[in-house]
């Protein structure tokens, strides 16, 4: 190996020595750490899972077997609606939801703090509205039934309630820490001042 290629693996790794004299490669690998992952973002990974589960077996029926399971596109739509509400609810808690922060730059840090928790206070209405809005929907068709598979639609609806009242519950928190530190994500959206801890 020329000296060319060890200086450039090294420049690389930031200048720790990867490349020893005789070119062999020494590199470790971070510890794992699965602590920023909050309990809502695993159950939407659990249901992304089983979503996966149901359309490879809807497509080994209808390809393979030429007999195609006809609840599985049912389910799996509802698998589907499901993991979408719990990756809300988890896209909440780490504060990754769409921001617009553009006007942030431009208004006074008074004026941007005041805007940032009208902004929180609006999160939390409407999460909150929501649910009880899902709960009131849940109780109107508490004799719905899904289409092929025989079993209640309020399954799909707890769902949503179960997505909306996270993301209700992480809105609160996630307004309270940006009141106790004094800014929000969209008034500092730098990755070294934004703390995704709730």
């Amino acid at each position: 190996m020329t000296e060319e290629l060890k200086a450039d693996a090294q420049a690389g790794a930031g200048g720790a020595h990867v490349i020893d004299a005789s070119g062999h490669v020494h590199l470790r690998d971070e510890p794992i750490d699965l602590s920023p992952y909050p309990l809502e973002a695993w159950a939407a990974l659990v249901l992304f899972f089983v979503l996966g589960l149901v359309v490879f077996y809807q497509f080994f029926t209808r390809y393979f077997l030429n007999d195609s399971a006809g609840w599985t596109e049912e389910i799996a739509r509802y698998l589907l609606i499901a993991t979408v509400w719990m990756g809300i609810a988890a896209a909440v808690r780490l504060d990754r939801h769409i921001h617009v922060d553009f006007l942030y730059h431009f208004l006074p840090r008074a004026v941007g703090r005041a805007l940032a928790t009208l902004v929180n206070l609006v999160e939390i209405a409407f999460f909150g509205y929501a649910s009880v809005l899902t709960v009131q929907l849940m109780q109107k068709m508490a004799n719905y039934r899904m289409t092929i598979v025989d079993l209640p639609m309020n399954l799909v609806y707890g769902a949503c309630l179960v997505g909306f009242a996270c993301a209700f519950v992480r809105a609160v928190q996630i307004a309270w820490r940006d009141h106790r530190r004094g800014y929000s994500a969209l008034e500092r959206h730098d990755s070294e001042n934004v703390d995704a801890s709730a």
